[in-house]
């Protein structure tokens, strides 16, 4: 159980703060609450790499005019079941959930909604898009590309992005399953909060740049980051890069921008819905209770020594997001001072967002 300290923040007001601070940079209020949201709730699922600690490259590719806020997203190709969207460079989240919406009123119409995305932004987890059509009781399946940062199998020089896959497929009583995972042995950003912590990374994480294991973050940074399971996850990763890359006209590859390092163009990431009506294929209260069963009899296997329980995909996450909105997200001291500042430049205060006890909720200080 994480105990509440005074770096332990109210999830509602961090996503009030950071919305503000984007308002306060140009970004309209709906929009700004869009990646906010998506923020914070990585940061409560425990996938701390994608949370707040993402709003400041946000904000400085805003600021050097390497994503426009202004833009106007635009469907670019549509039928019944399929559409094509030109994100015109906004932020990956906003994007994402145009295209998220479309695909499912199109799954709800005619059973299937399948939308490719180009010309956008990193847009989060895919658990954030994925959990919402679980609300709809749709299955959902998200995918994106990313900048170069893993090596094809037998290689040594980063060519493809570790490239994340979500499904998210809804159950009756049972926890969703949610899978959300990068095709990587770990995503990049943890390795880059090991980095900012001067912390270590275990053997097999990755490599440095010339190709050896390495369990220091910052040589691992200047090298490649490993595949899943080797050429399995390689292999998984080239596909999603040729869903949501080259299928969308997208950049692939080696053509897709560096977040962090590329400051004379626009990522151009690429990304992919797909989002499944289970009734036309049998009554989604009888798919619910199979679901169930299915999870149910996981549950009940015989367990290996030391082990209290077996869990499905995104349980976990499901557990610690409740955590954390009860007891607060715990930020980093590096973290914290960013954001602080990231504050005073804006005129937005972080400490209206600090939790001090459990029946605060963070409301003053």
């Amino acid at each position: 159980m994480e105990l509440t300290t005074l770096n332990h923040y109210h999830y509602k007001r961090l996503q009030e703060f950071c919305s503000s601070v984007f308002v306060k940079a140009g970004v309209e209020k709906e929009q700004a609450d869009i990646v906010a949201a998506s923020l914070v709730q990585a940061d409560l699922r425990g996938v701390d790499s994608h949370g707040v600690v993402r709003t400041a490259i946000y904000l400085k590719r805003v600021e050097q005019k390497m994503i426009n806020p202004k833009a106007k997203i635009r469907i670019e190709k549509e039928d019944e079941s399929t559409a094509l969207i030109d994100g015109c460079n906004h932020f990956g989240a906003v994007v994402g959930d145009k295209a998220l919406k479309l695909a499912m009123k199109k799954a709800k119409a005619n059973g299937v909604g399948m939308v490719g995305v180009k010309n956008s932004n990193h847009f989060g987890t895919g658990a954030f898009y994925a959990l919402r059509g679980l609300k709809e009781d749709l299955v959902t399946i998200v995918m994106s590309n990313a900048s170069q940062t893993m090596p094809p199998t037998g290689g040594i020089k980063p060519f493809i992005g570790t490239n994340p896959l979500a499904v998210g497929i809804p159950c009756g009583e049972c926890e969703p399953f949610l899978l959300d995972m990068a095709t990587s042995v770990v995503a990049r950003g943890k390795i880059i909060v090991a980095a900012q912590k001067g912390e270590a990374i275990p053997h097999g994480w990755a490599i440095d740049k010339n190709g050896k294991s390495t369990t220091n973050a910052e040589e691992a940074l200047k090298g490649s980051v490993l595949p899943l399971g080797g050429p399995k996850g390689y292999g998984i990763s080239m596909f999603i890069d040729i869903f949501s890359g080259v299928l969308t006209g997208a950049g692939f590859g080696k053509y897709v921008n560096n977040m962090y390092e590329n400051w004379k163009a626009p990522q151009n990431v690429g990304h992919f819905f797909i989002t499944i009506d289970v009734n036309k294929f049998m009554d989604i209260k009888t798919f619910k209770h199979r679901m169930d069963l299915y999870i149910r009899d996981i549950k009940t296997e015989p367990k290996a020594e030391d082990v209290e329980e077996i869990f499905i995909p995104g349980e976990m996450e499901s557990r610690r997001s409740e955590q954390r909105k009860k007891n607060g997200i715990n930020l980093s001291q590096n973290v914290q001072r960013e954001l602080t500042n990231i504050g005073m430049k804006y005129g937005v205060s972080l400490k209206d967002a600090l939790m001090l006890n459990h029946n605060t909720e963070g409301k003053g200080v």
